[in-house]
């Protein structure tokens, strides 16, 4: 997959997921704009990026704030010349089931994806491969014991994906999802579950057929697939990367 050339926006970009999916693309050719709210993180993916030696813009995004994402968009279309593919990958990860967990899923999870999505529309009008990819989860999909708003929040993404994909159909914009299963990452949520649940940690890799967590890298790969020419005519579709985590562990 050959992206040299192309303008791509990872919106939540800094580590763990979106880091990987900036570094698949850059690492085929492809400028790099990236958003996060932690500066020093930021910056710290921003030169990590460099190595790829293609145009990297880096810029700090509340996701969870209208005004900031109005402003980053534009800002980032105008440093990489226009926008060929939007992913969504940012979470407010609203496990507590009270108003602060119900407030971060939702206006990170699902607000964040319709606001960028809506202002990142008329520069993808004008690409020949226009594209977006909202990463949504497998809690998504089923019944969640421990994090309600996170699981309703992307069972909300993947609803709102195929509702995008139709409604941009007549502008060529192709819109899908991904849903990761158990993805471990330094600093991640199974890395952190692994030290602060190990009980969690053990019972959630029991659960995965293939005996392993995810890797963000896995993860990353659905996604230049999904923006690829190979992908041409694949639009409001949800791909699980999960390693059979939803088939359940062997009996």
């Amino acid at each position: 997959m050959n992206f040299k050339g192309q303008k791509i926006i990872v919106m939540g970009g800094s580590r763990g997921i979106g880091l990987a999916i900036a570094h698949g693309f850059a690492a085929r050719g492809a400028d790099i704009a990236i958003c996060a709210r932690g500066a020093e993180g930021l910056e710290a993916a921003r030169k990590s990026l460099t190595e790829h030696h293609t145009n990297i813009f880096a810029a700090p995004c509340d996701l969870a704030d209208a005004q900031q994402i109005a402003a980053f968009i534009p800002e980032a279309a105008g440093a990489l010349g226009g926008i060929d593919v939007l992913v969504n990958n940012a979470s407010g990860f609203g496990m507590t089931d009270d108003e602060t967990g119900w407030d971060a899923s939702f206006n990170v999870d699902v607000m964040a994806i319709v606001r960028a999505s809506k202002i990142a529309n008329s520069f993808l009008e004008t690409s020949d491969y226009p594209s977006i990819i909202n990463v949504a989860s497998i809690s998504g999909l089923r019944a969640s014991n421990r994090s309600g708003p996170y699981a309703a929040a992307k069972a909300a993404v993947i609803q709102y994906t195929t509702t995008q994909a139709r409604m941009l159909s007549r502008q060529r914009i192709r819109v899908n999802a991904i849903s990761p299963g158990a993805i471990e990452f330094p600093g991640g949520v199974w890395d952190q579950r692994k030290h602060d649940n190990p009980a969690l940690y053990a019972a959630t890799l029991a659960s995965i057929p293939f005996g392993r967590f995810g890797t963000a890298e896995e993860v990353a790969e659905v996604a230049l697939f999904l923006a690829s020419p190979a992908a041409r005519w694949v639009t409001g579709q949800n791909i699980c990367v999960d390693g059979g985590q939803l088939l359940g562990a062997y009996a």
